[in-house]
């Protein structure tokens, strides 16, 4: 009985959000600082060995610098860069796999020590030593799959910069949510870019991004119209037919 009380409360967790939802909009995530999430974790990255800046002599100009006057772009903790997120994928894949196997096989003991008139004399009749055993054996299997995906996503979002890598790189962290009705629409992005990819108004495209992680999806009434049941999905899971 306990064990179905406890299936049963482990079934219901996930809706209890949601139920404390209903009659009301989903509620924004408070701003926050993205190092101090429980899943942040500082990058690290290979580098190159550290080289002291030099000057030369009777020149102003100072090895490593990218420009003579100061730079309005993003460059330290705490600054903002704008992402441009601009994807448009379409892909088609076709599969078709045929096999086909047959096998016979027959084992026969015409000879064993003279062990083989023992198995003719308790069956006479039903019975060949020198065919004992015999299987005949036919598979077939033919599999066929076609996938077809079109995605177009453009939006633009303020991300923070959380790290700066001892090569002067730039580990970039933003989230924005949008509430439409009862629909909230989240999206985030993190990254690290190269302060030169960064251009002049301040803004850099999604595919600079090293080890870029893009996410944009929502939750509310519709998204709950879209998604199987919560049953449904733990029994597609589970069952292994």
């Amino acid at each position: 009985m306990k064990a179905r009380l406890a299936l049963l409360a482990l079934l219901a967790l996930p809706a209890c959000e949601r139920l404390s939802e209903v009659g009301r909009p989903p509620a924004l995530a408070a701003i926050e600082n993205p190092t101090a999430d429980p899943r942040w974790r500082p990058v690290s990255m290979p580098m190159p060995a550290p080289q002291d800046p030099t000057s030369g002599a009777n020149s102003l100009w100072r090895q490593g610098s990218r420009t003579f006057l100061r730079d309005q772009r993003a460059a330290t903790v705490g600054d903002l860069v704008t992402v441009l997120v601009s994807i448009a994928d379409e892909a088609s894949l076709q599969n078709r796999t045929e096999r086909e196997r047959d096998g016979t096989d027959t084992l026969g003991l015409p000879r064993l020590l003279g062990l083989e008139t023992s198995l003719t004399r308790l069956l006479p009749n039903a019975i060949d030593p020198s065919a004992l055993v015999q299987t005949n054996g036919a598979q077939t299997s033919t599999g066929t799959g076609t996938v077809r995906r079109t995605e177009t996503v453009t939006l633009r979002v303020a991300a923070t910069v959380a790290q700066v890598l001892p090569n002067g790189n730039l580990v970039v962290a933003g989230r924005q949510q949008v509430r439409v009705n009862a629909e909230l629409r989240d999206l985030q992005v993190s990254g690290i870019i190269r302060p030169q990819d960064i251009a002049s108004d301040n803004t850099v495209k999604h595919d600079r991004l090293a080890e870029a992680r893009i996410a944009y999806g929502g939750r509310g009434t519709l998204s709950d119209l879209q998604q199987p049941r919560i049953g449904q999905q733990i029994l597609d899971i589970i069952l292994p037919f």
